[in-house]
């Protein structure tokens, strides 16, 4: 059986090239800067959206506002706000890291108010009943009770930013953009198509990882449908 030809060709030598994964600068090492820009701007994201969805789901107000913010952030395209931070002088992996993580919010917020909202009116007046102040009724009965949604919210999320952060190179950043990057930069197109293959892998893998994450943080009464 012959090797592939022409750009698919040039992509399959080149990752079975052991070099490209071990040297300096290499995949694997790309690799592991693309996962920690992924989790520093999830933390952020998670850090401002999961207390706000929680707050504005458990008060009852704020779907007006929720979906304004939505929209708001879904309107700005994550490009657009690192080429903003740019040209206010801030680029790498700092602009790409903010500008991700102000992608990520938006699912991550309505999960979170959408799972405390709809959290059993029946477990609320129970808690209620035993004396429980907001805060407890919110951290001990509403938030467990959303733990389907919320991770669900997580899930997505961290799967999009994988797929976003490719557009560090962009800024001058790391990550697996890089050799997309690097790719056009020389038309070396091979490499364009193959830093592509890796980053769809590396989400589909993650995506794998995070079913099962999801299946296990999910009490098992509220199991069903989790896949």
């Amino acid at each position: 059986m012959s090797a592939p030809t022409g750009v698919v060709g040039e992509a399959f030598v080149w990752l079975n090239d052991p070099l490209t994964w071990t040297e300096p600068g290499g995949l694997l090492e790309l690799t592991g800067e693309h996962l920690l820009m992924t989790a520093a701007a999830v933390a952020v994201a998670a850090a401002v959206a999961i207390p706000l969805g929680a707050w504005l789901g458990h008060s009852g107000r704020g779907a007006g506002l929720v979906v304004w913010l939505t929209n708001a952030s879904r309107a700005l395209p994550t490009l657009g706000i690192i080429l903003l931070l740019a040209a206010g002088g801030l680029f790498g992996n700092t602009a790409t890291v903010i500008a991700a993580a102000f992608f990520a919010v938006p699912v991550l917020l309505v999960n979170t108010y959408e799972g405390v909202r709809g959290a059993d009116p029946d477990a609320r007046d129970a808690a209620r009943g035993m004396g429980m102040s907001g805060g407890r009724i919110l951290l001990l009965v509403e938030l467990p009770l959303a733990t389907t949604l919320v991770s669900a919210g997580l899930r997505t999320t961290i799967v999009q930013v994988v797929a976003t952060i490719p557009l560090a190179a962009l800024a001058g950043g790391g990550g697996l953009g890089q050799v997309i990057a690097f790719g056009m930069g020389t038309q070396r197109y091979g490499e364009v198509l193959a830093g592509g293959v890796v980053v769809a892998a590396l989400c589909l893998a993650i995506d794998a990882v995070l079913a099962i994450v999801q299946r296990l943080a999910t009490p098992v009464p509220l199991r069903v449908g989790v896949s």
